[in-house]
Protein backbone atom coordinates (compact mmCIF):
# COMPACT_ATOMS: atom_id res chain seq x y z
CA UNK A 1 0.00 0.00 0.00
CA UNK A 2 1.52 3.51 -1.02
CA UNK A 3 2.56 5.73 1.68
CA UNK A 4 2.15 9.77 2.25
CA UNK A 5 4.65 11.39 4.53
CA UNK A 6 3.18 13.52 7.15
CA UNK A 7 4.97 16.33 8.16
CA UNK A 8 5.00 19.18 10.68
CA UNK A 9 5.29 22.78 10.13
CA UNK A 10 8.88 22.90 10.41
CA UNK A 11 9.52 20.26 7.91
CA UNK A 12 10.21 17.40 9.73
CA UNK A 13 8.61 13.91 8.94
CA UNK A 14 6.15 12.44 11.45
CA UNK A 15 4.76 10.05 10.00
CA UNK A 16 3.25 8.04 7.33
CA UNK A 17 -0.14 7.84 5.78
CA UNK A 18 -1.92 4.98 4.09
CA UNK A 19 -3.98 5.41 1.11
CA UNK A 20 -4.45 3.40 -2.12
CA UNK A 21 -6.06 5.17 -5.09
CA UNK A 22 -8.72 3.14 -5.34
CA UNK A 23 -10.01 4.49 -1.63
CA UNK A 24 -10.60 8.04 -3.59
CA UNK A 25 -11.65 6.75 -7.06
CA UNK A 26 -12.24 3.46 -9.17
CA UNK A 27 -10.38 4.50 -11.79
CA UNK A 28 -9.13 7.64 -13.40
CA UNK A 29 -11.19 8.92 -16.67
CA UNK A 30 -9.68 11.10 -18.40
CA UNK A 31 -12.72 12.14 -20.30
CA UNK A 32 -14.62 13.17 -17.35
CA UNK A 33 -11.93 15.10 -15.57
CA UNK A 34 -11.44 17.29 -19.39
CA UNK A 35 -15.11 17.65 -20.05
CA UNK A 36 -15.34 18.76 -15.90
CA UNK A 37 -12.72 21.38 -15.76
CA UNK A 38 -14.14 22.89 -19.30
CA UNK A 39 -17.39 23.29 -17.62
CA UNK A 40 -15.77 25.00 -14.92
CA UNK A 41 -13.72 27.41 -17.24
CA UNK A 42 -16.66 28.08 -19.24
CA UNK A 43 -18.57 29.18 -15.78
CA UNK A 44 -15.77 31.70 -15.31
CA UNK A 45 -16.62 33.56 -18.49
CA UNK A 46 -18.50 36.46 -18.51
CA UNK A 47 -19.66 36.42 -21.74
CA UNK A 48 -19.79 40.35 -22.18
CA UNK A 49 -17.80 40.42 -25.24
CA UNK A 50 -20.35 42.33 -27.87
CA UNK A 51 -19.36 44.31 -31.85
CA UNK A 52 -21.62 47.06 -33.39
CA UNK A 53 -23.91 46.44 -36.07
CA UNK A 54 -24.17 49.14 -38.91
CA UNK A 55 -26.93 50.13 -37.36
CA UNK A 56 -24.98 51.44 -34.13
CA UNK A 57 -21.95 52.83 -35.57
CA UNK A 58 -21.95 56.37 -36.12
CA UNK A 59 -21.72 58.31 -39.60
CA UNK A 60 -23.77 59.14 -41.96
CA UNK A 61 -26.34 56.98 -43.94
CA UNK A 62 -25.67 58.79 -47.28
CA UNK A 63 -24.53 57.57 -50.39
CA UNK A 64 -20.76 58.10 -50.72
CA UNK A 65 -20.96 58.86 -54.43
CA UNK A 66 -23.09 58.07 -57.25
CA UNK A 67 -23.79 54.81 -58.40
CA UNK A 68 -22.35 54.60 -62.08
CA UNK A 69 -19.95 56.64 -63.60
CA UNK A 70 -16.82 56.92 -60.93
CA UNK A 71 -15.09 54.01 -62.45
CA UNK A 72 -15.02 52.77 -58.66
CA UNK A 73 -17.21 49.99 -57.01
CA UNK A 74 -20.69 50.54 -56.20
CA UNK A 75 -20.83 51.89 -52.60
CA UNK A 76 -23.64 52.66 -49.99
CA UNK A 77 -23.46 54.64 -46.89
CA UNK A 78 -19.65 54.54 -44.30
CA UNK A 79 -21.25 52.55 -41.82
CA UNK A 80 -21.47 49.46 -44.57
CA UNK A 81 -19.40 46.30 -43.10
CA UNK A 82 -17.51 46.04 -46.01
CA UNK A 83 -15.40 49.37 -44.76
CA UNK A 84 -13.07 51.03 -41.99
CA UNK A 85 -15.12 51.99 -39.08
CA UNK A 86 -18.26 50.47 -40.01
CA UNK A 87 -20.29 48.08 -38.44
CA UNK A 88 -19.80 44.24 -37.89
CA UNK A 89 -21.95 41.91 -40.43
CA UNK A 90 -21.90 39.26 -38.24
CA UNK A 91 -22.25 40.50 -34.85
CA UNK A 92 -21.31 39.77 -31.56
CA UNK A 93 -23.93 39.58 -28.69
CA UNK A 94 -23.33 39.08 -24.73
CA UNK A 95 -24.16 35.42 -24.43
CA UNK A 96 -24.02 33.20 -21.36
CA UNK A 97 -21.50 30.43 -21.61
CA UNK A 98 -22.23 28.58 -18.34
CA UNK A 99 -23.73 25.76 -18.09
CA UNK A 100 -23.76 21.95 -15.48
CA UNK A 101 -22.53 18.67 -15.42
CA UNK A 102 -24.21 16.07 -13.16
CA UNK A 103 -23.72 16.62 -9.74
CA UNK A 104 -22.77 12.87 -9.63
CA UNK A 105 -20.69 13.45 -12.31
CA UNK A 106 -18.62 16.37 -10.36
CA UNK A 107 -18.48 14.76 -7.54
CA UNK A 108 -16.52 12.01 -9.25
CA UNK A 109 -14.48 14.03 -11.21
CA UNK A 110 -13.03 15.53 -7.85
CA UNK A 111 -12.71 12.09 -6.51
CA UNK A 112 -10.87 11.24 -9.66
CA UNK A 113 -8.56 14.78 -9.39
CA UNK A 114 -7.49 13.72 -5.96
CA UNK A 115 -6.45 10.45 -6.75
CA UNK A 116 -4.47 11.48 -9.60
CA UNK A 117 -2.63 13.51 -7.26
CA UNK A 118 -1.81 10.69 -4.80
CA UNK A 119 -1.18 8.77 -8.31
CA UNK A 120 1.57 11.48 -9.27
CA UNK A 121 3.28 11.91 -5.54
CA UNK A 122 1.91 15.63 -6.02
CA UNK A 123 0.62 15.80 -2.52
CA UNK A 124 2.00 16.80 0.69
CA UNK A 125 1.03 15.84 4.00
CA UNK A 126 0.86 17.77 7.07
CA UNK A 127 -0.13 16.61 10.50
CA UNK A 128 -1.70 20.15 11.69
CA UNK A 129 -2.34 23.80 9.93
CA UNK A 130 -3.71 26.36 12.63
CA UNK A 131 -2.40 29.83 13.40
CA UNK A 132 -3.69 31.86 16.40
CA UNK A 133 -4.20 35.32 14.21
CA UNK A 134 -3.96 35.52 10.65
CA UNK A 135 0.01 35.61 9.38
CA UNK A 136 0.84 35.35 5.63
CA UNK A 137 4.69 35.31 6.58
CA UNK A 138 4.25 32.42 8.60
CA UNK A 139 2.41 30.89 5.76
CA UNK A 140 4.62 31.41 3.43
CA UNK A 141 7.61 29.97 5.53
CA UNK A 142 5.63 26.57 6.04
CA UNK A 143 5.08 26.81 2.05
CA UNK A 144 8.93 27.20 1.67
CA UNK A 145 10.06 24.24 4.37
CA UNK A 146 7.64 22.15 2.56
CA UNK A 147 9.12 22.46 -1.22
CA UNK A 148 5.87 24.54 -1.97
CA UNK A 149 7.32 27.84 -2.82
CA UNK A 150 6.76 29.33 -6.22
CA UNK A 151 4.26 27.20 -7.46
CA UNK A 152 0.80 27.16 -7.77
CA UNK A 153 -0.30 25.41 -4.28
CA UNK A 154 -3.98 24.35 -3.16
CA UNK A 155 -3.79 24.28 0.67
CA UNK A 156 -6.31 22.14 1.93
CA UNK A 157 -8.05 22.24 5.39
CA UNK A 158 -10.69 19.90 7.35
CA UNK A 159 -13.00 22.87 7.63
CA UNK A 160 -13.08 26.55 6.81
CA UNK A 161 -10.32 28.32 9.26
CA UNK A 162 -10.85 32.08 8.86
CA UNK A 163 -6.73 32.08 10.32
CA UNK A 164 -5.73 29.67 7.63
CA UNK A 165 -7.54 31.37 4.95
CA UNK A 166 -6.03 35.17 5.32
CA UNK A 167 -2.69 34.10 5.69
CA UNK A 168 -2.57 32.37 2.46
CA UNK A 169 -4.95 34.44 0.26
CA UNK A 170 -2.31 37.44 -0.39
CA UNK A 171 0.11 34.54 -1.60
CA UNK A 172 0.75 34.24 -5.57
CA UNK A 173 -0.58 31.21 -6.45
CA UNK A 174 -1.80 30.00 -3.32
CA UNK A 175 -5.29 28.69 -2.90
CA UNK A 176 -7.43 27.96 0.81
CA UNK A 177 -10.32 25.93 0.97
CA UNK A 178 -11.60 23.17 2.63
CA UNK A 179 -12.35 19.60 1.94
CA UNK A 180 -15.75 19.58 1.18
CA UNK A 181 -15.09 22.72 -1.48
CA UNK A 182 -12.73 20.75 -3.26
CA UNK A 183 -13.32 20.53 -7.49
CA UNK A 184 -11.93 19.17 -10.30
CA UNK A 185 -10.50 22.23 -11.26
CA UNK A 186 -9.27 23.59 -8.65
CA UNK A 187 -7.21 20.47 -7.48
CA UNK A 188 -6.13 19.74 -11.50
CA UNK A 189 -4.87 23.60 -11.32
CA UNK A 190 -2.25 23.04 -8.86
CA UNK A 191 0.96 22.10 -8.90
CA UNK A 192 0.99 20.78 -5.19
CA UNK A 193 -1.80 20.39 -2.94
CA UNK A 194 -1.20 20.60 0.78
CA UNK A 195 -3.27 18.74 2.63
CA UNK A 196 -3.88 18.60 6.53
CA UNK A 197 -4.21 14.31 7.74
CA UNK A 198 -7.66 15.48 9.06
CA UNK A 199 -8.83 17.15 5.66
CA UNK A 200 -7.67 14.24 3.52
CA UNK A 201 -9.48 11.46 6.05
CA UNK A 202 -12.09 13.66 5.42
CA UNK A 203 -12.25 13.73 1.84
CA UNK A 204 -11.19 9.17 1.79
CA UNK A 205 -14.42 8.96 4.37
CA UNK A 206 -16.69 10.87 2.03
CA UNK A 207 -15.35 8.99 -1.15
CA UNK A 208 -15.94 6.15 0.83
CA UNK A 209 -19.85 6.73 1.59
CA UNK A 210 -20.36 7.84 -1.99
CA UNK A 211 -19.24 4.35 -2.66
CA UNK A 212 -20.97 2.56 -1.11
CA UNK A 213 -24.35 4.82 -2.16
CA UNK A 214 -23.12 4.06 -5.90
CA UNK A 215 -23.24 0.22 -4.98
CA UNK A 216 -26.65 0.04 -3.67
Amino acid sequence: MPKLNVHDVKGKKVGTYNIEVTDLAPRINKQLLHDAVVMYQSNLRQGSHKTKNRHEVSGSTKKMYRQKGTGNARAGHRKSGIRRGGGHMKQIHPRDYSYSLPRKALQLATRMALASKVRDDEIVLIDKLEFAAPKTKEMAGILKTLGCEGQSVLVATSGYDVNVYKSGRNIDRVNVAPASDLNAHSVLTAKRVLMTTAALDAFKAKAASSAKAAAN
